[in-house]
């Protein structure tokens, strides 16, 4: 049918197309699950023996290739198809046969195809567990053996895998039945045996097997096995596992020298001597692994790498305390080198990294003299003036046992050979620096210090360099801040904890330092340090680094929330601390409280934060106003009056949302907002001014000593705004008189300001206008003059004489009624004189 053409032409296709790597397995799987199925659908009820053994043909193939794409479940149905399809064939066979020699013939062909099957259940049932299942086919398979010697090896390979397979999943019984297996196929029929390595190899994992299954159960089964594999084939393998198997069971000294005496009998390569050796050292059994040693160097005393059987000899020696002995031997190799025996580049490298490890244990147990010991051997090799990097770092160590011997000179010597050496490495730098710090130089631990900072400023420029190489210059530095301390050295200290700053990455460890710094500033006298113009930058540097850092981990979320706030109000506190200690610093001072201010700004704002930032900002703009009140060149004044402004915008901002949080009716922030805001203003000569001032006019409730200050201002220079000056004196002199009890020293001044205001001096030829302002105003002072006797006297004295003078000045330009009017009103002043009426009546 064209159903069933089209299927064998997919088939075909799929096979072809495979071949040239069109289709990859599980493609040509599903396309042959595709082919398969539509050739069973157009399958008769008496088909060809041609079509079934198509059909047979196709199912074999297709389960298998479900099995090799790790899909057996899907494998299981076709296999099913190919079985039922060979037992139709066999009767199909049968029913056409002429005779037992036909019979005979169509059995032999049917069971090829019936083995074929089976295997392939064998491998599904493994690959799903079904241990029962795969067992039982295969017995199938080896029953057919007799009549198809041939599949001898095949099965016994398959068998091999199964153990393989469930080996590896750790299931050793299993493993064991089928490796057994394995061996006992291999052995069924000798015209196809499997091969003696193969055999071997069989039985190699079997031992291993029940190796790891349970060594002290299985004991017996695995030293037969291994045995019989080192019968089979010579392996170095095999008698490795022997000796393993004997070390496991705890097998004498006797039994074991017995089973590495085979070695000798046979030719083994060295570095299989040498794991031997390995296994048995690591194992205790120190006379057996010793004496094998000893027999291991005289076989291959003649070979180029018989170094390493003394290195292995010296480590397992030093593993074993016998330190003694080990120097023996590294004194018989140091001999030998001096007598023309060179080690090869390897084995001399890998003397150094034993020497080098002895020092370094003894080091950590401050057993320095030990240490200076084993260094010094690893000296031996180097000859003199040789430069190189691991001699530098050898010389650097012997420093540091030298210092910790107090030996300085010595170290000095190590250290000068290390700098010969590399000069540019920063763990020389830092010897250097230690013994500078020992001999408190502080000048060249200073130096060392800032070389050190350069070393590891170039080596975080590198950007192929491994994590661990960018910690070391920071790693270093803060040794360095450490060993400072120690010695109390704290200027070396707050270099070293700059530097670090610098370069620190981690964020716990940068505040830190920076903690370090500020704590290391306390020590010291502050108050001379914070005077010191470098100082105070060093301070400044500290705290604008923890703000950057501070906004870099908020950014980059690298830093847990919590902690963050921690360090930020740590910072802001001790950068408020250092402003209020400022005092005589009014520029560095305004810079702590901006910088507390910024600081804050990483904490939650809350009612506290919220009251810090609003007084930093104050006390900033306050700063800035007193700057700008000494002599300074203009432009330098406007921009400070115009720093203050910034910071009282940001604080007003803050005093809104502040003020919502509860109740500030006795808080001064509005008037002294008000105050900063105008003296800002009118200094600038700020157009803005009048609508401040419309505002201030406005209020109900302001003070009288907010509307004194406003006049004051409004004259100070640059600044001069009379019209101002007036109208907050005469709204002060308003609220005054509104008192109940009216303050009359505050009152008399007030008054003195507003009619020196009005009334200037050495000016005769005034407006009538101007005069009868100012008339009122002395007229007011008559008012509450003669309403108390607490008027100072002096301040009558000076209204009666400003009025009298006023009088004669009127006279002098001929203005006589005018003078008259003056003159008398000086008089009524004089009646409220006490002691002093009498010297001007």
């Amino acid at each position: 049918t064209q159903v069933e053409e089209g299927a064998i032409s997919l088939w075909n296709w799929a096979v072809t197309k495979h071949t040239g790597s069109v289709v990859n397995d599980e493609q040509r799987a599903k396309l042959r699950f595709v082919a398969c199925r539509l050739v069973c659908l157009c399958e008769g009820s008496d088909p060809q023996e041609a079509t079934i053994r198509r059909q047979i043909l196709m199912s074999m193939k297709t389960g298998k290739g479900w099995i090799d794409i790790g899909k057996p479940d899907l494998a299981d149905g076709f296999l099913e198809i190919a079985m039922n399809s060979i037992e139709k064939l066999y009767a199909k066979l049968l029913e056409g046969s002429d005779g037992e020699a036909d019979i005979h013939v169509h059995k032999a062909d049917v069971e090829k195809n019936l083995f074929k099957v089976f295997s392939y259940q064998a491998e599904s049932a493994v690959a799903q567990g079904d241990f029962q299942k795969a067992v039982m086919c295969v017995q199938r398979c080896k029953d057919m053996l007799m009549k198809l010697p041939k599949e001898t090896c095949y099965l016994s390979i398959l068998c091999y895998n199964f153990g393989v397979e469930t080996y590896e999943l750790k299931r050793y019984e299993q493993s064991s039945f089928w490796l057994s297996q394995s061996y006992d196929i291999g052995k069924m029929d000798m015209k196809y045996p499997l091969g003696k390595e193969m055999q071997a190899k069989v039985l190699r994992l079997l031992a291993t097997a029940y190796f790891e299954w349970d060594c002290n159960l299985y004991l017996d089964k695995a030293l037969k096995a291994v045995s019989l594999a080192n019968q089979e084939d010579l392996h170095p393998a095999g008698f490795f596992l022997k000796v393993k198997i004997l070390l496991k069971s705890g097998a004498s000294d006797e039994d074991i020298n017995s089973a590495v005496a085979e070695f000798l009998h046979h030719e083994m390569s060295l570095d299989f001597c040498l794991n031997t050796a390995k296994l048995l050292l690591r194992h205790g059994r120190e006379s057996v692994g010793f004496d094998f040693l000893k027999s291991v160097s005289e076989r291959f005393k003649s070979s180029p790498d018989h170094e390493r059987i003394t290195l292995l000899h010296i480590e397992f020696l030093l593993q074993n305390k016998r330190e003694l002995l080990a120097k023996q031997k590294v004194e018989e190799i140091i001999i030998g080198y001096y007598t023309g025996k060179q080690l090869l580049p390897e084995a001399l490298n890998r003397l150094h990294i034993i020497l080098w490890d002895m020092a370094a244990k003894h080091y950590e147990a401050k057993n320095y003299s030990e240490a200076l010991h084993w260094y010094n051997y690893s000296v031996s090799f180097y000859t003199p003036g040789q430069i190189d990097q691991n001699l530098a770092k050898l010389q650097r160590n012997m420093a540091s046992c030298y210092l910790h011997l107090k030996q300085v000179d010595k170290a000095k010597e190590a250290v000068k050979e290390a700098e010969r050496c590399d000069p540019n490495s920063i763990f020389t730098k830092f010897s250097v620096y230690k013994i500078a710090v020992m001999e408190k130089d502080t000048n060249k631990a200073v130096e060392a210090v800032i070389e050190m900072g350069k070393l590891a400023e170039k080596s975080s420029q590198h950007e192929d360099k491994l994590r661990g190489e960018e910690n070391t210059g920071t790693n270093l530095l803060s040794l360095a801040a450490q060993i400072a301390l120690e010695n109390e050295q704290q200027v070396v200290a707050i270099k070293a904890l700059e530097y670090l700053a610098e370069h620190l990455q981690d964020c716990r460890q940068l505040f830190a330092a920076l903690k370090n710094f500020c704590f290391v500033v306390q020590l010291l006298d502050l108050e001379m340090f914070l005077f010191c113009s470098e100082g105070v930058t060093d301070l400044l540097n500290t705290f604008f680094a923890a703000h950057k850092r501070l906004a870099e981990s908020f950014a980059e979320e690298k830093f847990t929330g919590d902690m963050k706030v921690l360090e930020a109000h740590w910072f802001r506190k001790v950068a408020w601390n250092l402003a209020v200690q400022l005092r005589g610093c009014p520029g560095k001072m305004r810079d702590f409280f901006l910088l507390s201010f910024k600081l804050s700004q990483f904490c939650p704002s809350d009612k506290a934060v919220l009251i810090a930032q609003k007084t930093c900002l104050l006390m900033a703009a306050a700063v800035d106003l007193e700057m700008g009140r000494q002599p300074v060149p203009p432009s330098e004044q406007v921009e400070l009056l115009s720093q203050a402004l910034q910071h009282l915008q940001a604080c007003k901002e803050i005093w809104k949302v502040l003020k919502l949080t509860g109740d500030f009716a006795k808080d001064p922030t509005d008037t002294l907002l008000l105050l900063y805001e105008f003296e800002a203003r009118s200094k600038l000569n700020d157009p803005a001014l009048h609508n401040l001032m419309e505002s201030v006019w406005e209020q109900p409730q302001i003070e009288v000593k907010t509307l004194e200050i406003i006049a004051s201002l409004a004259m100070e220079s640059p600044a001069r705004y009379p019209v101002l000056c007036k109208k907050a004196l005469k709204s002060a002199l308003n609220l005054h008189r509104k008192q109940t009890v009216i303050d009359v020293e505050k009152f008399s001044k007030c008054l003195h300001s507003l009619i020196n205001l009005s009334l200037p001096t050495g000016l005769t030829d005034l407006d009538a206008c101007v005069l009868q302002e100012a008339w009122g105003y002395f007229e007011d002072g008559l008012s509450i003059i003669s309403s108390t006797d607490a008027y100072p006297e002096m301040e009558i004295l000076w209204l009666m004489t400003r009025a009298w003078n006023t009088g004669i000045f009127q006279y002098t330009v001929g203005k006589c009624r005018e003078a008259e009017q003056w003159c008398g009103l000086g008089m009524r002043f004089l009646n409220h004189l006490g002691s002093l009426k009498k010297t001007y009546e």
